[in-house]
C-alpha cells in the first residue's frame, strides 16, 4: 500500500519538475503531473536505461529526461488541438 503511494508521490514530483524545467504545465493539474512522471519514468528507463540514483523503483535522472520529453510532446499535441 505504501509503496504505491510512494510511487505516485515520486511520479508527481518528477512530472512537476519536468513541467517546471520546460515551463509548461501538464493538463489536469496534479493528476497530469503524476501521469506525466510515471510515463516519463517508463519512457526514460526504456530509452536511457536505469542508471543513477533510484527512488521508489524509478531511476531519477532518466525519469526526469523521459518526463521532459513527454511533457514537450503532450504540450505540442494539446497546443495543436487548441488551435
Amino acid at each position: 500500500m505504501f509503496s504505491l503511494l510512494w510511487t505516485l508521490i515520486v511520479g508527481g514530483l518528477i512530472g512537476a519538475l519536468a513541467g517546471a524545467i520546460v515551463s509548461r504545465d501538464m493538463p489536469m493539474g496534479w493528476i497530469g503531473n503524476i501521469v506525466g512522471g510515471l510515463i516519463g519514468a517508463w519512457l526514460g528507463e526504456a530509452v536511457f536505461g536505469a542508471w543513477g540514483p533510484q527512488l521508489a523503483g524509478m531511476a531519477i535522472l532518466p525519469a526526469i529526461v523521459g518526463a521532459i520529453i513527454f511533457v514537450l510532446v503532450i504540450s505540442m499535441v494539446t497546443r495543436g488541438i487548441a488551435k
